[in-house]
């Protein structure tokens, strides 16, 4: 069976991202999530949506 959401800390296993930047990306409205009693969760379509639109890197070509 495929997970539907992630808790945040299943969140922070699987993308890297910190506990507190979770919390101020869910705060600021950048990353859906949806409460379940106490529990916070973050559907995985949502997830995955908000790393699709983080801004790419761009390398620095200064000392090329």
């Amino acid at each position: 069976m495929t997970q539907l959401g992630y808790s945040i800390e299943e969140a922070q296993t699987i993308t890297g991202i910190g506990r507190t930047s979770l919390y101020a990306a869910i705060n600021s409205g950048a990353l859906k999530a949806r409460k379940f009693g106490k529990r916070t969760l973050i559907l995985k379509s949502d997830l995955e949506e908000f790393l699709r639109n983080l801004e790419s890197y761009a390398p620095d070509t200064r000392g090329a």
